[in-house]
């Protein structure tokens, strides 16, 4: 088995504590003129569409549930909405504490690090301003690549960033979008990060009947990539 030299993460719930949506999601509905409860339903609905990118641009995403939510927006109505989209998704989004102390503790052991996420186009514009980007030696958004985990491709594109083999790679997450599964299937070693607070966490897809390997914390990473001597590799 070839040595570990590189660890890829799920970003929502794995990075970040369980995902719910607040109240400033309400506000949105308003601006657009929608129905909050059509509008959330239509997010729902529309979730891998608008995560792959199938929608347009972030304008034209929002612009397309608010008509099919039976509003008629303005320019300047969907241009408020983004903005108090990207601030309610910021509002939503609370790293785990052991995020930055995890990553800082793998590249001291000399491996690579890289986020994959299903994700609309908020979080590529989020994640810079956020403390774990500088310890990330790769990101792939499904919203930039077209496709969402489990695709094989966008396992592949981390890899290739990373200049690294899948059989190198361990993969981290809470299991959204089959992403363990998707992971195993690409040749990654897939762990589920199955914290306590995401019993109740915002998920499509998720893997639910996995029984590989499995940490309630995030720390127990590291556990498991001791117990792999992974190959040092200069981080960066």
């Amino acid at each position: 088995m070839p040595a570990l030299r590189a660890v890829v993460f799920d970003f929502f719930g794995t990075l970040t504590r369980s995902v719910h949506r607040g109240p400033e999601h309400l506000e949105i509905a308003r601006i657009l003129g929608c129905d909050p409860r059509v509008m959330i339903s239509l997010l729902d609905a529309t979730y891998y569409r608008r995560a792959s990118g199938d929608l347009g641009s972030a304008e034209d995403t929002l612009r397309w549930i608010a008509v099919r939510a039976g509003a008629d927006p303005s320019d300047d109505a969907v241009r408020a909405a983004l903005d108090c989209r990207l601030h309610a998704l910021r509002r939503d989004t609370e790293l785990r504490d052991e995020a930055v102390p995890v990553l800082w503790a793998l590249r001291l052991r000399g491996l690579r690090t890289a986020l994959i996420s299903d994700c609309t186009h908020e979080l590529p514009v989020m994640l810079p301003g956020l403390a774990v980007a500088p310890l990330l030696d790769a990101a792939v958004f499904s919203v930039e690549e077209g496709v969402c985990k489990p695709d094989p491709s966008i396992y592949l594109a981390a890899c290739q960033q990373l200049h690294v083999a899948p059989a190198e790679c361990l993969y981290v997450g809470d299991g959204g979008s089959h992403e363990l599964t998707g992971a195993a299937e690409v040749g990654m070693t897939a762990i589920r990060l199955a914290a306590p607070d995401l019993a109740d966490h915002l998920v499509f897809a998720a893997d639910r009947d996995w029984s590989g390997r499995s940490v309630t914390h995030l720390v127990g990473v590291l556990d498991e990539v001791d117990r792999g001597a992974p190959a040092a590799l200069p981080a960066g």
